[in-house]
């Protein structure tokens, strides 16, 4: 594995004296980003599924203890969502207004740090994609999505509150497994680890944007140090650097063998007929103006981070 670039020590910044709440902490970023809290934060409340983001006594306790809260809770399939609207409104909406009526009653104003999508902008002609270009769902998932970012935008403007949005696509690396059709390199590399072969939906040519789950983590904490400059924004986060499909797929199989010893086939097969529109998209992420504001940039090339995958499957799960 060729070397990373070491990361410096994050400053506490404005996690100093704070308490911060994550929902979501249970679920693949969070489950990453938590140890990374810890160190810089007075205290730290981890929310899984243990707390309800449907009720709205959950978010009298949030904002009752909470001066940050970073909202990784969701329900992250596009599928399951257009197939059942109303549950994906009340857990990928339902809850930011919950939130903020709370607030209103209150009269509190915690910082708001939020997982959006890059698919919010739908079905983009040009790539890369910076937050210029305009809003255009093609899911269920994105309309709540992009909703959700609306209302903490209406928090800013009409009621002073501070938050800043993260919309994040293709994320990978070491944690627990996603949903089925959420988490494509980690489920190719598991399959690809129990010499299964990588299935790919036609001719795969769709580009797509990885991002390491190690500088999602850093990304969310850089969020949360500069929130002042950065709230009322949203910023788009990826790479920078785009890879087909096929070339992911054949990337995971090259460095499979180069672990084990297998040789693992990649074969290509017609989409499903239910699939979305949205997966014929093609995808690189332009994030200039956060690299700007915060100093963030993409550490991980997407071989190293495939590396890094194996090495913590082979490690963690019976094949």
């Amino acid at each position: 594995m060729t070397g990373k670039p070491k990361r410096k020590a994050a400053s506490k910044g404005a996690f100093l004296n704070r308490t911060v709440l994550v929902t979501g902490s249970a679920g693949f970023i969070g489950s990453s980003l938590l140890p990374r809290l810890v160190p810089l934060a007075s205290r730290v409340i981890a929310w899984d599924r243990s707390h309800d983001v449907r009720d709205k006594k959950t978010w009298k306790l949030a904002v009752k203890h909470a001066d940050t809260l970073v909202l990784l809770a969701a329900q992250t399939s596009a599928v399951y969502a257009n197939n059942h609207p109303l549950e994906d409104v009340s857990v990928n909406l339902l809850p930011v207004v919950h939130f903020i009526d709370e607030c209103r009653r209150t009269g509190r104003r915690p910082d708001v740090i939020f997982a959006g999508t890059v698919t919010e902008v739908g079905l983009t002609a040009d790539y890369p994609v910076d937050e210029s270009f305009p809003e255009l769902p093609r899911t269920v998932y994105d309309i709540d999505k992009l909703a959700a970012e609306k209302y903490l935008r209406y928090y800013g403007l009409e009621m002073g509150g501070r938050s800043v949005t993260l919309r994040l696509g293709n994320v990978y690396g070491p944690g627990p497994l996603a949903r089925r059709d959420r988490g494509v390199v980690n489920r190719m590399v598991r399959a690809a680890l129990l010499g299964k072969p990588l299935t790919v939906f036609g001719k795969g040519n769709e580009v797509r944007d990885y991002n390491y789950i190690d500088d999602v983590a850093d990304a969310f904490v850089r969020a949360g140090q500069k929130i002042g400059p950065l709230s009322g924004h949203v910023y788009v986060l990826g790479s920078g650097k785009g890879f087909t499909i096929s070339q992911m797929a054949g990337l995971i199989a090259e460095e499979v063998e180069a672990s084990t010893g297998k040789k693992i086939a990649v074969k290509h097969v017609q989409p499903p007929k239910h699939s979305l529109s949205i997966e014929s998209r093609s995808f690189v992420a332009d994030s200039k103006a956060f690299s700007k504001a915060t100093g963030w940039r993409s550490r991980t090339s997407l071989r190293d981070g495939i590396q890094s995958t194996i090495a913590y499957y082979s490690k963690n799960f019976k094949r």
